[in-house]
Formats: structure tokens, C-alpha cells, sequence
């Protein structure tokens, strides 16, 4: 399972020769609570890792989730609490607190750029490949608890033909025969253009999807009517928050934003012993 494997990794890294602070303070018997606190407002993300964390250090702590997955909270909001061994809850704060920091952030931020879709928009907002290694299962379900979309999984999971795969085929129209003659029929071909006359191809090629690279709001409008419907058009390249809304009236039918993982700050969340 991905969510295990990340936590094995995480807490390999900072348990492999145990805990010198830890085991020389607290005496084993000790028994404590903490609550996990959220230091800003945010979006909640992450509470069953949180609690698989500590129940990987110790299955015999107690973990509470007091908040539903997505939900906007304030600042100093109660978002879990783990009860059990004090050592072991010392053991496992950093790296639970490090992955739900970061899937809180993501969430967050995933919140803010759906809330920019002006009302009656269509508009989705979606995530790309741009994630942390080894880190996208979490980041990726982050984005999906924020209210957002996922693009695709992974190289093999759609046809997405790029700048390169177009320069390296000859040009948008070969790209497009090719990966629709040798993909599966079940599969989608999406390319990538970044001017009006590639549009003009991938559309006469009858590409599924086009993604419309760092073009202007004027190209976007002028991409849609030249489309009319004939294929699904999705705007990516350096969105910004305040490019959404004109890009949603424009009428695309996805953003897709690197923004919501590849540089989003952790949210702040901190564990406080009771």
C-alpha cells in the first residue's frame, strides 16, 4: 500500500537508531495525550495517515480524528489526538506532523484556486505530474480532498503528447496518428500545442484533448471558438490564481495548475502535549 510504504520510508529515516532524546527523558511507562492543533486557517487533509503513523510506532496508541477529511478550519482548531505511551508519541510526531503538514498545505491550496472558478464555470481544476517523489499517492489525494482533480496518474496511465514528442514525431499531425494507431481504443489522445495553427492540426488530426500551453486570455477565447466543442481544451503553463476566473469564462474545460503541489507551502500544524 502506498500510504504504508511512505510511512516505513519516513519513519526509517528518522527511527533507525532509535530516539537518544526520547528513551533517555521519558520513562517507558509514561502515558500521555497530544493534540494535533492547527496554527492557521486551512483546509484538513491527512487524518488517517496521521493516525497510521502512530499506530505503525505503537499499535497500541489511541488516535481520535475530530475533524472530517476537507474540512475548512480556523485557526487553533483541535484537528486529532493520539493518547497512549508518551514515547511513542514522541517517536512518531515529526514524521506524522511532516506528512500531514504538507497534505493540509496541498488541500489548502487546491481549495483556493476551485474557489476561483466563478459560479456556473464548469471549469475544472486539476493537479499534474509535478509532485514530490515518492510522495504523489498523498499529495494527489490532497488535491481531491481540497475539491479539485487529478490529471494523470502517471505515464502510463494516459496519451499526453508533449512539446518534445511533437518536435521529435515532425510535427502535431504525425504525433497524433501515431499514438492514436498504436494506443489502445479505450485511450484518450491528448497533445499539447502552444499556437493557433498547431490547434488547427490537432484538431484535423481529431485529438481528444488539447492542452493550450502559457497562452494569453486573447489566444485562450480565440482557441475555444475555433475548437466549438470538437475537442475537450484544457489551459495549463504558469496559472496563476488570478488567471483562473478569465480562463473559466474564456470556457476551457480544465486548468490544470503545477502550483497546487510542486511549490504550495505546508500548512501549520503543530502537536501539543496535554
Amino acid at each position: 500500500m502506498v500510504v504504508d510504504r511512505v510511512i516505513a520510508t519516513s519513519l526509517e529515516e528518522d527511527l533507525a537508531s532509535g530516539d537518544l532524546t526520547t528513551e533517555a527523558c521519558i520513562p517507558a511507562g509514561a502515558l500521555a495525550v497530544a493534540r494535533a492543533i492547527a496554527r492557521k486557517a486551512m483546509v484538513a487533509c491527512g487524518g488517517p495517515v496521521f493516525a497510521r503513523v502512530f499506530t505503525r510506532v505503537d499499535p497500541s496508541l489511541a488516535v481520535e480524528l475530530h475533524v472530517e477529511e476537507g474540512a475548512r478550519v480556523e485557526a487553533g482548531a483541535c484537528l486529532w489526538t493520539v493518547r497512549g505511551r508518551a514515547r511513542a508519541i514522541l517517536m512518531g510526531e515529526r514524521v506524522a506532523l511532516n506528512l500531514v503538514q504538507r497534505m493540509c498545505g496541498v488541500a489548502t491550496q487546491a481549495r483556493t484556486y476551485v474557489d476561483a472558478v466563478p459560479e456556473g464555470c464548469a471549469t475544472r481544476i486539476t493537479d499534474t505530474r509535478k509532485t514530490t517523489p515518492g510522495l504523489r499517492g498523498l499529495e494527489r489525494y490532497a488535491v481531491r480532498v481540497g475539491g479539485a482533480h487529478n490529471h494523470r496518474d502517471d505515464l502510463g496511465a494516459a496519451v499526453l503528447i508533449k512539446d518534445n514528442h511533437v518536435a521529435a514525431c515532425g510535427g502535431v499531425r504525425p504525433a497524433i496518428e501515431r499514438a492514436r494507431a498504436a494506443a489502445p481504443h479505450t485511450a484518450k489522445i491528448e497533445c499539447e500545442v502552444d499556437t493557433l495553427a498547431q490547434l488547427d492540426e490537432a484538431l484535423a488530426a481529431r485529438a481528444d484533448i488539447v492542452l493550450l500551453d502559457n497562452m494569453p486570455t486573447a489566444m485562450v477565447i480565440e482557441a475555444v471558438k475555433r475548437a466549438s466543442g470538437r475537442a475537450l481544451l484544457e489551459a495549463s503553463g504558469g496559472i496563476t490564481l488570478a488567471r483562473v476566473a478569465e480562463l473559466a469564462r474564456a470556457g476551457v474545460d480544465a486548468i490544470s495548475v503545477g502550483a497546487l503541489t510542486h511549490s504550495v507551502p505546508a500548512a501549520d500544524v503543530g502537536l501539543d502535549f496535554e
